[in-house]
């Protein structure tokens, strides 16, 4: 059998937000700068990062909490903590929404 009966499949992007933002406020950025035609032909998946924010996010009073981190530093950027826990976290989410095509960060 052909593809003439097969849809193309849209590409995936697992989505990832920027330092202590979250999912809900990627998708928002996204969606107000990003042409509707151009999104409607992604599959993008949006993901908080696994932990809490810690600190004060620079996007308070703009966007509303939950803010997320995806790990920690020390004020020099010289120590990083549960880094290798998030990379095994971005990988397991990556195999729960395969197949994906791409990431897409914002920062």
């Amino acid at each position: 059998m052909g593809s003439e009966g097969k849809m193309a499949r849209k590409p995936r992007f697992l989505c990832l937000h920027g330092f202590r933002t979250s999912a809900a406020i990627l998708k928002k950025q996204l969606t107000i700068k990003w042409p509707e035609s151009f999104l409607q032909n992604l599959d993008l998946v949006f993901i908080d990062a696994p932990y809490p924010a810690e600190g004060k996010s620079e996007v308070e009073g703009i966007f509303d909490p939950p803010y997320y981190e995806w790990f920690q530093f020390n004020k020099e950027f010289t120590e990083y903590r549960n880094f290798e826990e998030c990379l095994a976290y971005i990988e397991e989410l990556m195999i729960k929404h395969a197949p994906i095509d791409g990431l897409l960060g914002f920062s």
